[in-house]
């Protein structure tokens, strides 16, 4: 598969997002910044790309913790980085809301960061030469957006669309709707016709009719069943914090679990019939069938 010329793709484990740094003689742009667990390697990856030069400006497609958390390294090591962010949680960022930003509920954490700019869809934006389209792709992300070269044809999707599948449904797990809004995004990105994906997470994919059909199949399946969408999701986000320990004792894990608030959400709209004790033990053994994590005696293990 060929990128535009200057685009580099840095392909992240699932606890980072992937990053797309594109280059020109006239500015270097990074697209999405990481887990702020990964900051030094966030770092390197771009300094070693740039050799010697200025990063000038970040884009943030949105503001999960996986695809922001490296922004405040970033704008610490270039202080004249120019920040932008989609415009929907611009005075959460401003304010600095924990809360409203996601953080605390989820059990994660991203330092505090500024932002310069807002990408507001309709808009376009000058990268690598070529100008990218901003458009808003709400679902896994209210916010959320995505960045279209017409030219070339490619697509930088974030969560919105994966080679096999789409990021967890959030608003879905508060009560409201959004399952609408994930199936008007896959519609939007099957209108723009891209012919290469940079999704958030995985690899750069070409196979875009596939992975359009399997995420309307997944959706269709959380449409039916929003319990099961519920349960991925509170897996996904165990599965995330276990990335980030690695290793961490079962009494220790309950009373996070506990803490985190969007677990005894989700328990409490979609699995209220079981003990809270008993389902949180359901979901760690459902990620040890699957390999996910391992238990070791009192210690849970991450895979």
């Amino acid at each position: 598969m060929s990128l535009p010329p200057g685009v580099t793709v840095f392909e992240r484990g699932w606890l980072s997002s992937n990053n797309i740094l594109l280059a020109d003689d006239e500015s270097a742009v990074l697209v999405d910044s990481g887990y702020w667990t990964h900051s030094v390697q966030t770092l390197a990856l771009v300094e070693r790309a740039l050799d010697g030069r200025a990063l000038d400006a970040l884009l943030n497609t949105h503001l999960h913790s996986d695809h922001c958390g490296g922004n405040a390294a970033l704008q610490e090591r270039y202080p004249a980085l120019l920040t932008s962010i989609p415009p929907g949680q611009a005075e959460a960022v401003r304010h600095w809301d924990p809360v409203a930003l996601s953080y605390e509920p989820t059990g994660q954490f991203c330092p505090r960061f500024r932002w310069d700019a807002l990408l507001q869809p309709g808009t376009s934006v000058r990268l690598a030469g070529r100008h990218w389209q901003v458009h808003a792709a709400p679902g896994h992300d209210p916010h959320s957006v995505v960045l279209f070269e017409p030219q070339s044809r490619t697509l930088v999707s974030a969560d919105a669309l994966w080679r096999n599948g789409f990021g967890v449904i959030f608003q879905e797990l508060e009560g409201e709707q959004a399952f609408d809004e994930v199936a008007r995004t896959l519609d939007l990105v099957e209108s723009l016709r891209p012919e290469v994906v940079i999704p958030g997470h995985g690899p750069v994919f070409t196979e875009v009719a596939d992975a359009l059909s399997a995420a309307r199949r997944r959706l269709d399946a959380y449409v039916r069943d929003p319990a099961r969408h519920a349960s991925h999701a509170a897996k996904v986000l165990l599965k995330f914090k276990l990335l980030e320990w690695q290793r961490i004792g079962s009494a220790e894990l309950a009373s996070w679990l506990a803490r985190s608030s969007y677990f005894p959400l989700v328990h409490a709209r979609y699995f209220a019939h079981l003990d809270i004790g008993a389902w949180f033990d359901q979901l760690l053994d459902d990620l040890v069938r699957s390999g996910a994590v391992a238990r070791d005696g009192e210690y849970v293990l991450n895979q």
